[in-house]
């Protein structure tokens, strides 16, 4: 934005906000003198418009070191303009392809602040049927489709979302604080998957992928939730989790996103 061409239209502050917002999502954290060498700005101006920002939410203060960083606020509006250009429709195919290929339960995700919402749905054959309707709002941290895209997070925006949440227990597998969080975020991200094991449901798993956009962001997720006593053989677990993964790829690709 900083070296966009300039025509009468132009509001100088706007495009100044914007710099700064894209400033701070290619590096992450900066202070007020590292955004205005970035920028070639007046510390001031910087000063006068990150403040702005902040009272706005569109950017968070680091409590320890000062800097700022972009808040989850444009990232909820992403969603809903993802949410606005048809993921569902774009996603359906590939939910029932996973549906009909497991004849299990089918999720699709996204984030919404510090809930994960779910936005599309196939249900089971099964005789087990889970109040997880489309619309609902579940806690990220304890849930397969939560934990995956958290788990691609920067730790900052992790901490900031959750550092003051109770973590109820729903099961004796539920997560029980932030810092063990962080070392199952680490374990999926290695992994590239996400396994909820009766961590919100007891009998019930959860195995789920990240759903990537054209820019190497997260979009959301997709998930099959199965029965514990159909899935104790971990070789037929593990088979719903390789396709759980390919066709959230192939997903992603369509979706423009280049691994």
């Amino acid at each position: 934005m900083a070296g966009a061409k300039k025509n009468s239209g132009y509001v100088q502050s706007i495009e100044r906000a914007m710099s700064i917002i894209e400033v701070l999502d290619e590096h992450g954290e900066l202070g007020i003198s590292e955004i205005s060498d970035e920028l070639g700005l007046e510390p001031s101006t910087v000063h006068r418009i990150v403040s702005t920002l902040k009272g706005l939410g569109y950017v968070n203060q680091n409590r320890e070191n000062h800097k700022y960083s972009n808040s989850f606020k444009l990232f909820e509006i992403g969603n809903n303009v993802v949410k606005a250009l048809g993921l569902k429709k774009q996603a359906m195919p590939f939910m029932r392809e996973l549906s009909d290929k497991t004849n299990e339960a089918v999720n699709l995700a996204v984030m919404d602040g510090k809930y994960v919402i779910y936005i599309d749905k196939i249900e089971s054959q099964s005789t087990i049927r889970v109040d997880l309707s489309v619309g609902k709002r579940m806690p990220t941290y304890c849930t397969g489709l939560g934990k995956i895209m958290l788990a691609y997070m920067p730790e900052t925006k992790v901490r900031e979302l959750l550092e003051d949440e109770p973590f109820v227990r729903f099961t004796k597998n539920t997560v029980p604080d932030l810092e063990t969080l962080f070392q199952h975020l680490a374990r999926i991200r290695k992994q590239g998957y996400c396994i909820d094991n009766e961590e919100y449901i007891e009998g019930l798993f959860c195995v789920a992928a990240p759903v990537w956009g054209h820019s190497g962001e997260v979009l959301a997720a997709l998930s099959v939730a199965v029965p514990k006593f159909l899935y104790a053989d971990t070789e037929r677990l593990f088979a719903i989790r390789d396709l759980v993964i390919d066709v959230a790829k192939r997903f992603s690709t369509t979706l423009g996103y280049k691994s």
